[in-house]
């Protein structure tokens, strides 16, 4: 497994993180042996950089890696977690954002707790608060890092323009926003940020919540599954978009890869400082992420990916209306749409 650098921060991790999200929340029931086994093997098979947040499960998701990494050399792993957005006990819905000093101060003691550890060594703000200015959110982390409560901190799904303000009271280490062929939205103006700044990119989602697996079927949904009020995955859109898929998946064929291999491979190659983070519960699908450093795909098939897959391509938001509120979207679509 090789190491990237999260942008100037001098912070490495494994060239592919692995996203914990979907072992405690959003994608329906989940094995939570199973889920302990597969961060296991990926410990084993060389992997450093896990990525959870207090919102996933309810701070479940939290103690789980906590349990998980408990008898392993903390010095060998990479851990990060994030705070700001609020729940509801009752209905787990989410109600709102909070990037306010004084509640990321205390989120960030309880995540430590659940985690059983000392120092977080990458802590985000999972979304920009808008009614707390991120020059605020950023003082206060550049306190917990000066306590040692946090090594660095990060931003997620930020605008170019909150990146500089924050950049301004304390150098991040890393922005995390979704990133995929079929999520491209960040080449317009993120991404020549974070690399003009020197900030490390964390790419999430990097299948399109499964939709680039290539093994994707609206009738496997629970009906617990958040997917199922995706745009992306109305009838309409899905049937739009798995024609695309198609097109992976001849390109992945005459590679000796899978649709998931392929879109992994492209995505690390758009830049040494891009991780992907995808996520899985499940050891078998793990195996194949990682199987993705065994097969070397030609550049020129990247070209032809680019071209099959141009900015846009996917039909839906990649979140309901109410989500993409929370979300950084460049102007040029916006107009656009």
């Amino acid at each position: 497994m090789q190491k990237r650098r999260l942008g100037r921060s001098g912070l490495s991790v494994s060239s592919i993180g692995l996203g914990l999200m979907g072992m405690s929340d959003f994608y329906g029931t989940n094995d939570r042996q199973e889920s302990l086994r597969t961060i296991h093997l990926a410990i084993e098979k060389g992997m450093t950089f896990f990525d959870t947040a207090d919102m996933y499960g309810m701070g479940e998701n939290e103690k789980l890696l906590g349990e998980a990494i408990s008898d392993h050399r903390r010095d060998d792993l990479f851990i990060a977690t994030k705070c700001g957005f609020l729940r509801d006990p009752a209905t787990g819905r989410i109600s709102g954002i909070n990037g306010k000093p004084d509640y990321i101060k205390k989120s960030c003691e309880e995540s430590l707790r659940r985690l059983g550890i000392e120092t977080i060594d990458l802590y985000y703000l999972h979304r920009i608060d808008p009614d707390t200015p991120v020059e605020e959110s950023a003082g206060a982390m550049a306190e917990l890092v000066r306590e040692g409560k946090i090594r660095a901190y990060g931003l997620s799904e930020a605008s170019p323009d909150d990146i500089r303000k924050a950049y301004k009271v304390y150098p991040l280490a890393a922005l995390q926003s979704e990133y995929s062929l079929f999520t491209r939205d960040v080449e317009i103006e993120v991404l020549g940020t974070t690399r003009e700044l020197g900030i490390g990119f964390v790419a999430y989602s990097p299948f399109s919540r499964g939709l680039l697996t290539g093994k994707f079927s609206l009738d496997t949904l629970s009906e617990e599954d958040s997917r199922r009020q995706s745009p992306r995955f109305q009838k309409e859109n899905f049937r739009h978009n798995q024609a695309n898929v198609q097109i992976l998946e001849t390109i992945a064929s005459r590679n000796n890869v899978t649709p998931l291999q392929l879109a992994l491979a492209w995505l690390l190659a758009q830049g040494p400082d891009i991780v992907p983070i995808p996520g899985t519960s499940k050891r078998n699908h793990l195996n194949e992420i990682l199987g993705t450093l065994d097969h070397p795909v030609p550049f020129l098939e990247f070209v032809h990916l680019d071209e099959a897959f141009p900015r846009g391509v996917a039909r839906g938001d990649r979140y309901a209306p109410e989500s993409m509120k929370r979300v950084y979207v460049p102007p040029a679509l916006s107009a656009k749409d």
